[in-house]
């Protein structure tokens, strides 16, 4: 199944991404973290407002549409000379179809254009699905950081690095 990279500039776009944030994250991350923490990051970390101000200050996002249905979506951000895959987040019903790989595949070529010499990102350390697909990619776990999000919750992360 071939996807399209559909970078986002649109308020209908952004729109878009914030509603898919929604449905994914209610799909995947609750069995994972529970519902109160999914709502919460889903409002802080993935809402409408938030991923705006994301890109006003530099960040990037590409929805992912195979079929002409958007099915999930990419967040990067420049650092250096690292590309920070921020979120890559698939529906479920397109989990298990290469997505994911060929979305890893537009961002490494994506890296060696920019002239970066690695992808990192963090990944909740019980998400365990998710993190045997980055290792299949050669993504190493790094190192590990619990971050205090606000209203109790804490991200439990492995810091995973990917050379290009």
């Amino acid at each position: 199944m071939k996807i399209e990279m559909i970078p986002v500039k649109s308020d209908t776009q952004i729109q878009e991404v914030a509603t898919l944030a929604f449905t994914i994250w209610n799909e995947h991350f609750v069995p994972i973290i529970g519902q109160q923490q999914v709502d919460y990051m889903v409002a802080k970390f993935q809402s409408y407002p938030t991923l705006k101000e994301q890109i006003a200050n530099g960040y990037e996002y590409f929805l992912l549409k195979t079929n002409d249905i958007f099915v999930g979506y990419v967040g990067i951000h420049i650092e250096g000379d690292a590309l920070f895959l921020s979120k890559l987040y698939l529906l479920n019903t397109a989990r298990h179809q290469w997505i994911s790989r060929q979305a890893f595949h537009f961002l490494t070529e994506l890296s060696k254009m920019r002239d970066l010499k690695r992808i990192w990102l963090t990944c909740n350390k019980y998400n365990e699905d998710t993190l045997a697909v980055y290792k299949h990619f050669g993504f190493q776990v790094i190192d590990s950081c619990e971050t205090d999000i606000g209203e109790g919750y804490i991200m439990d992360d492995y810091i995973l690095e990917y050379m290009i």
